[in-house]
């Protein structure tokens, strides 16, 4: 199977057939897990709530996301299986426009799936991968997405973590880390704690956060701190709360 599947783009359902095609794929690349097909169909049923669109909330999310990327010292984005899949390029293209080192980091961890994962993003233009040398651990976790790279995760100031679990979410907050994190239930652990939770499809997500660290590549150090002051994560988690609400009542009339 190729990366793409022929579905006519005027297709009703164009895009989220081709995520679910994009995750099979990955399955049979040994790039994604298979309870990575639960997952993607959990999100696509909260997108389907929120209108298959970004909402003006996970835009400010997105923007100041890319605000703390851009201040961060050591900025990285975390990528599992289900990312690996749906979107390795724009994975690249953000961490070419942040200078955010990418490090993979997986629950159903083995030395093969890692390598895969490693090897599929640097076939879509990633220069160095991380993850693989799994050489510290995060504190207070048992499994394996304890294992980081000891110049990554474990060394990072600021950590973008798509598609998240709950228990490392709150770890990574307990060592002091800005977290941002993608995920389309604004009731998740992962959402409620991070610094940044953009509820929103990450096929939408990555590429707004990059397009929105372009546009402020230029600014000061002044003006990027304001944004993040500026940006309400409570009032994000209940601005997609409330749509999600609308959507369902609006699906039941």
């Amino acid at each position: 199977m190729s990366d793409e599947v022929d579905v006519p783009e005027d297709h009703p359902r164009y895009q989220s057939l081709v995520t679910r095609h994009r995750i099979e794929d990955g399955v049979e690349k040994g790039i994604t897990s298979t309870q990575g097909l639960i997952a993607e169909g959990r999100g696509e049923a909260f997108d389907y709530l929120l209108g298959e669109e970004t909402i003006p909330s996970a835009d400010r999310a997105a923007r100041a996301a890319a605000a703390h990327f851009l201040l961060a010292e050591h900025p990285v984005i975390s990528v599992n299986g289900n990312v690996a899949a749906l979107v390795p390029e724009e994975v690249v293209a953000l961490a070419g426009a942040t200078g955010a080192d990418i490090e993979v980091n997986l629950f159903g961890r083995t030395a093969e799936r890692v390598q895969a994962i490693a090897d599929h993003l640097r076939e879509h233009g990633a220069t160095e991968v991380k993850g693989l040398t799994a050489d510290a651990r995060i504190p207070g976790l048992s499994h394996e997405r304890a294992k980081v790279d000891a110049d990554g995760i474990y060394d990072a100031d600021v950590v973008l973590v798509p598609l998240e679990d709950g228990d490392r979410a709150e770890a990574l907050g307990e060592m002091g880390k800005t977290e941002i994190v993608i995920d389309l239930n604004p009731l998740s652990r992962s959402a409620r704690t991070a610094a940044v939770p953009i509820v929103d499809n990450i096929l939408r997500a990555l590429p707004n956060v990059t397009r929105h660290a372009r546009d402020l590549a230029g600014s000061s150090r002044e003006e990027l701190e304001a944004i993040v002051a500026e940006f309400d994560r409570d009032a994000a988690l209940e601005a997609a709360e409330r749509r999600l609400r609308e959507g369902a009542l609006a699906d039941g009339e």
